[in-house]
């Protein structure tokens, strides 16, 4: 059974690095870590997010960073950097026009709990309790998911891809949508040529039971298992043995012959089918599969344009001011500033 995480995961914060700042300026307060244009950011929701740093590390046994070291300033900042990022990106929604309503939230939260939890709040309590969240915490990480994907959708809506488009990709990536020749063969591979003669001799003049019972016997991989049989791609194995597979007439065994690259051992092989050829998936059978991926990569394109131009909007002037000991190791207002400066 699939296990419900929180913090939910939060669209743009992952994909893409937001911008900083946001709107004009407030005070600093006692209980703030920082002031995102006039949006506070309480040390509450940070504190949070190292309690589940913490938990996170404990799970996967390693012992959370000491204060004062490298490792834990760049958790600190982390989290610290997350919680601006979400008040940036909710200033940026209401400027968009973006209203997420308690029903929203509901109708996800109702959701999660039916996916993850069999529809049962006794369990879903349960799984808050576990993890130290109380049931607000999850409602605002909610509404913050909502918001990335209401943001997401909303600079990504024009974006579309041509059949043109899909032509072409499938045209330049053909080998993602064929299969080289194959080819059955049946084979016995064995360390001594002296044994790999005797094999050759009495499959000549044997039948299937007898490559059947020489295989089990002598075979020293587990092609043994199956009386040798084996379907084999063009190019799949190394060169000696491809050779023979894919020019040996059919129903006739090649004589004994030797694989100095890979196995340092000799084989012999018959050859069962016709080689079958090369064959391609048609293109109307993954257009749409191509124009999905195409659309997605052309949406994210847009989104880190659009998150560029945010980013030189928001770190200019004093709008995002940190409590004294929370500004982040890797500010990155200071780094769009030292770009801008450097590019402009």
């Amino acid at each position: 059974m699939q296990k419900a995480t929180f913090l939910l995961p939060i669209v743009l914060v992952a994909a893409l690095a937001a911008g900083c700042g946001g709107g004009g300026s407030a005070s600093v307060d006692k209980q703030d870590v920082a002031v995102v244009g006039k949006v506070h950011v309480n040390k509450a929701e940070y504190n949070t997010l190292i309690d589940q740093a913490k938990r996170s590390y404990k799970l996967q046994g390693r012992p959370f960073p000491k204060q004062g070291t490298t490792d834990y300033e760049s958790v600190k900042g982390n989290a610290v950097t997350l919680l601006v990022q979400q008040a940036e990106r909710e200033a940026q929604a209401e400027s968009m026009g973006i209203k997420i309503s308690d029903a929203d939230i509901q109708k996800r939260l109702d959701q999660i709990i039916k996916q993850y939890f069999q529809g049962k709040h006794a369990k879903y309590e349960a799984q808050l309790k576990k993890q130290h969240l109380t049931d607000a915490q999850v409602r605002k990480d909610i509404r913050s998911q909502l918001i990335s994907e209401a943001v997401f959708n909303k600079v990504t809506k024009d974006v579309k891809v041509s059949a043109d488009e899909v032509h072409q990709y499938y045209l330049t990536h053909s080998q993602l949508y064929s299969q080289p020749q194959s080819r059955d063969v049946r084979y016995i591979l064995v360390k001594s040529k002296a044994i790999a003669t005797s094999i050759y001799s009495q499959v000549k003049a044997g039948n299937d039971q007898t490559w059947c019972r020489l295989a089990k016997k002598y075979a020293k991989d587990a092609s043994g298992q199956n009386c040798g049989k084996a379907t084999f791609t063009k190019g799949q194995t190394v060169p000696v043995f491809d050779k023979v597979a894919f020019s040996q007439p059919t129903k006739k065994v090649h004589a004994p012959f030797y694989d100095p690259v890979q196995y340092k051992s000799w084989f012999v092989v018959e050859p069962l089918s016709p080689v079958k050829p090369r064959q391609s998936t048609p293109e109307k059978q993954v257009a749409s599969s191509i124009k999905q991926q195409l659309l997605q990569q052309k949406k994210n394109v847009e989104m880190t344009a659009w998150v560029s131009k945010t980013n030189k909007d928001f770190c200019s002037g004093s709008k995002i001011k940190y409590a004294a000991g929370y500004t982040p190791s890797q500010d990155p207002c200071a780094a769009t500033t030292t770009n801008a400066t450097t590019t402009g």
